[in-house]
Order: C-alpha cells, then sequence, then structure tokens
C-alpha cells in the first residue's frame, strides 16, 4: 500500500489483490481501516475491483499514518472490560 499524490482530495492508494494478484490504484472512499488495541486488530480492508474479493491486509503505524492522512474512514475498535 503506498499513497500517490499530494493533495488529500487527489489522494489515491497503490494496492494489490492476494488471490488474483491484480495491482490497482483506489480512492479513500474504496478503504476502511480499522484500528484496535494491538498489532493483530489494527488492519484495513477493501474490495478487490478485479475479482471481488474481500482483502483485509495488517496496517502497520506508517500505514495508517498513510491512510488517516488520506482521508481513509478510520474506526476506532474499543475492548470491553
Amino acid at each position: 500500500m503506498s499513497a500517490v499524490g499530494g493533495d488529500p482530495a487527489a489522494v489515491v492508494f497503490r494496492a494489490a489483490c492476494p488471490d488474483c494478484r491484480a495491482r490497482f490504484e483506489l480512492d479513500a472512499a474504496a478503504i476502511r481501516l480499522a484500528i484496535g488495541g494491538s498489532r493483530r486488530t489494527t488492519f484495513y480492508s477493501f474490495t478487490c475491483p478485479e475479482c471481488g474479493a474481500a482483502v483485509r491486509k495488517p496496517a502497520g503505524e506508517r500505514i495508517v499514518e498513510l491512510l488517516t492522512g488520506g482521508g481513509v474512514r478510520t474506526l476506532r475498535l474499543h475492548q470491553t472490560v
């Protein structure tokens, strides 16, 4: 995953599908970011525009930074006590 463009309104993200191996660009509206309490529960997801597969990939600090800076909607997961 990498961001392309400087203006947040025009940012697109390069991504790849692990199922069909297609490479493509997605805008912020096509990606969802979930931030959990651990590395296991922090991920981004999208639907492959080529094969329709639901893709979920882990998101480290740098990916979270890129996605939030590019306007991707974020869901914060909370742990119940």
